[in-house]
């Protein structure tokens, strides 16, 4: 069974920063993209940064700058570093993977974890 589990979220105050952490465990062969959604109450998931197994990276336009997606692959773990947080980054934070295994390619999901940001 593969399984990514998430850490690190919590309540900041605006302008203050939070570290999230993804490892991935389980019968895995290796791990190509690795990302950060996020969903607002109300909204639907949002793409926040992506990161490739070579370490080509993506982010959305709202977190360009303040937010820092990078990956540690001997330890199969996914990080976002959030500086600068604002009130609209309140959400709940999932890890997603593109895992391959011994019996093909899966996507896993994480279980989430809530950031506050409060004004």
């Amino acid at each position: 069974q593969v399984q990514l589990v998430e850490s690190g979220g919590g309540l900041v105050q605006a302008g203050g920063s939070l570290r999230l952490s993804c490892a991935a465990s389980g019968s895995i062969l290796t791990i190509n993209d690795m990302a950060w959604y996020r969903q607002a109450p109300g909204q639907q998931r949002e793409l926040a940064a992506r990161i490739t197994r070579g370490g080509r990276t993506n982010y959305a336009e709202s977190v360009k700058g303040r937010f820092t997606i990078s990956r540690d692959n001997a330890k199969k773990t996914v990080y976002l570093q959030m500086n600068s947080l604002k009130p609209e980054d309140t959400a709940v934070y999932y890890c997603n993977a593109e895992i391959y295994r011994l019996a093909g390619p899966l996507e896993v999901w994480g279980q989430g974890t809530q950031v506050t940001v409060s004004s």
